[in-house]
């Protein structure tokens, strides 16, 4: 019998299970109150579009025929322009070769990590920050500097040495929170300043329920440098959180010699995301990506603003949480030494409710960076207000309980 811990590549030694992804498995006990892992809700994906791309594509034999074979592996060329017109419409005048398909956006994250990252190498990330990038940059062996929180802290001097800097400018994960346009054009002058890239991960970009629309920041290198073969972003996106998750389609958006890159590490990869979804895709948001966008903000702003309203009612003092305007979270701190941890533990043993301790998101062993122990994530996108406001319920009566009284 082979000894596969001495096989095993050293990369492994840092690769842990996402716990956000091990208490997926607990969707089927129908008793828990899944206020934990940001999934879509299935109620409102576009049967009926999807349905009808579908039979365009079986109706038509050379349709079918091309969505049977492999696709190249830069994408489905009709999507690729597509996405690429889209961009162009919001400020950012690209082509067809600045845009790679892949695998859902976290492919995308992986490929970036892949493109830039030597064993050793220093990668930035916000805090806190996405934990599915951190496990796909895990692989790599990067050191960790953090991007502090408040940008008076963003020194190039402190900061520099990184390889890229990954943020979620948009109702980021985990926290909901929006950059700032000014700290958006100040974290250009970071990369300016450091060379470094910016990864700027767009997937909740679409779901605003409140506020204006900010540029990204590969708009605002754009407008900086007047050329996207001249920007420091690569940008990934991806339909998931609008359309379908299953699907899978992602894409990165940025200078054409990094795109080049990149395609060829997918197809050492998996050759080519699937045509057949590809084209189903591209169906569906020509028909009816603009009503997919309202249907959602319109099902998760009332789900966000009954949680909000829940938390106000049923928080004790000391608890405090964000207030998103958008995307599919809220975040949420204990008072100092309140372990968020042992919170989660007893809210799902004792209360039936699932959330996610904050220290999932927070990069190991990062120079700069203490991972907080008293902060937690909830979502509202997957279950009903009246079942997430229940939960709510449930977690105030445990954190009245494990909250000290404050004098």
């Amino acid at each position: 019998m082979p000894d596969w811990e001495s096989l095993y590549a050293t990369r492994m030694a840092g690769v842990v299970a996402s716990d956000i992804r091990e208490r997926m498995k607990l969707l089927d006990a129908r008793q828990i109150i899944h206020l934990g892992g940001g999934l879509p809700d299935p109620d409102i994906f576009p049967y009926e579009a999807l349905q009808q791309a579908s039979d365009r594509i079986w109706g038509d034999r050379a349709l079918a025929r091309t969505a049977l074979q492999y696709a190249p592996s830069e994408g489905h060329a009709p999507l690729r322009q597509w996405i690429a017109d889209d961009a162009s419409a919001a400020g950012v005048s690209c082509g067809i070769d600045n845009v790679v398909i892949t695998n859902g956006s976290q492919q995308g994250l992986d490929f970036i990590a892949k493109l830039l990252l030597s064993p050793g190498d220093t990668a930035m990330v916000e805090i806190p920050s996405f934990i599915g990038a951190l496990r796909a940059f895990d692989a790599y062996q990067p050191r960790y500097l953090g991007l502090p929180e408040d940008s008076a802290e963003w020194d190039a001097g402190a900061l520099a040495g990184a390889k890229f800097c990954y943020v979620g400018p948009d109702f980021r994960n985990p926290t909901g929170t929006t950059m700032s346009l000014a700290d958006r054009e100040k974290l250009l002058d970071l990369a300016d300043a450091t060379g470094m890239i910016l990864v700027e991960d767009g997937c909740y970009e679409q779901l605003r329920y409140e506020g204006e629309p900010i540029p990204s920041l590969l708009t605002l290198a754009m407008h900086r440098y007047g050329d996207i073969e001249k920007v420091p972003v690569l940008h990934t996106g991806t339909f998931s959180k609008t359309i379908a998750p299953s699907l899978r389609i992602g894409w990165i958006t940025g200078p054409r010699d990094a795109i080049r890159k990149l395609v060829l590490i997918k197809q050492a990869s998996d050759l080519a995301t699937s045509a057949l979804n590809q084209m189903l895709l591209l169906e569906v948001i020509r028909m009816s990506l603009h009503t997919a966008i309202e249907t959602g903000c319109q099902v998760y702003r009332e789900r966000l603003h009954r949680m909000l309203a829940a938390l106000d009612q049923h928080m004790p003092e000391g608890v405090t949480w964000t207030r998103p305007e958008g995307g599919l979270y809220v975040w949420g701190s204990l008072p100092e030494g309140v372990d968020a941890g042992r919170f989660a533990e007893r809210a799902l043993m004792e209360h039936k409710v699932s959330i996610i301790s904050g220290a999932a998101f927070y990069p190991a062993k990062a120079e700069n960076v203490r991972p907080a122990t008293n902060r937690f994530r909830l979502s509202f996108s997957m279950i009903p207000s009246e079942a997430a406001t229940e939960g709510v319920r449930r977690l105030g009566l445990l954190a009245r309980e494990m909250v000290p009284i404050l004098v």
